[in-house]
């Protein structure tokens, strides 16, 4: 079967289709302007229901506003349909409380606990601290790339996401495994996660592996994706802190409305 991938001889087919249906220049280009948008994000990986959720998903991950996602995935949603792909089709965002997260989707302590131990047992070490790095900081996985040898050095990482820059702390034993890890992987300065060709890991890449661990871990899949670390972080600071100002501060949300989501 042949695999769905997202060409640019397929980008520019969908480009005059939509020229022959006679939409505007701007619908045209903004049209096209989404469709890329996603081809960077999923890269050459074949197109597929679950991966068009995971990039609804990161949408949301990326604090869009609802209206932006829902333009951004009508125009996904057009393409899937010109190449015939209508089973990869995902739902559009109906209301704000679509945002929140069911219980029954909420990943548990226990079950980050299942993960890391999967990934360890799997011979999967930069997965495990993966985990452990998005867990213990509430960073969000695009992100990973500011934690570096020198960030875990000082013990401090600072993120820069949308024109601001915030401190996120390292605590005592993250820093130690990430130094080892480091160490081991001949890394002395730098980001830390990266490919065999020192280039930051694709977050697709990260929530295919993380998948991967689904039923050693005995955790539901529905549960398993990079930015559900960072939900179950800002509860458990949430349970002990009791400070919604400061968790905003720290998950980097210019409104605490946003963070209020994330411990509900």
């Amino acid at each position: 079967m042949e695999q769905k991938r997202v060409t640019e001889e397929a980008i520019q087919a969908f480009r005059q289709y939509l020229i022959r249906d006679e939409k505007s220049a701007v619908t045209v280009e903004k049209y096209l302007r989404d469709i890329r948008a996603f081809q960077a994000s999923i890269g050459e990986t074949p197109v597929e229901k679950e991966l068009v959720i995971h990039y609804k998903n990161h949408l949301l991950e990326e604090s869009y506003a609802v209206r932006s996602i829902n333009s951004m995935l009508a125009s996904v949603n057009s393409f899937l349909i010109f190449m015939d792909w209508p089973d990869c089709k995902v739902k559009s965002l109906k209301v704000q409380r679509q945002v929140y997260c069911a219980e029954e989707k909420e990943l548990t302590k226990p079950e980050y606990t299942r993960l890391c131990t999967a990934a360890r047992h799997s011979g999967n070490e930069r997965l495990c601290l993966i985990l452990q790095t998005l867990c213990s900081t509430g960073i969000r996985v695009s992100e990973l790339k500011h934690i570096t040898a020198e960030a875990a050095r000082r013990g401090e990482a600072l993120v820069s996401c949308k024109g601001k820059t915030r401190s996120v702390f390292l605590v005592k034993e993250l820093r130690r495994k990430l130094l080892g890890y480091a160490a081991a992987q001949g890394i002395k300065e730098g980001m830390i996660f990266i490919t065999r060709l020192g280039k930051p890991l694709n977050r697709t890449n990260i929530w295919r592996e993380m998948k991967a661990l689904c039923a050693r871990a005995n955790v539901s899949p529905e549960k398993v994706f990079p930015h559900n670390l960072r939900h179950l972080f800002a509860r458990l600071f949430y349970e002990i802190e009791k400070d919604l100002a400061k968790l905003a501060d720290i998950l980097g949300h210019s409104s605490i409305n946003t963070t209020r989501i994330y411990i509900i």
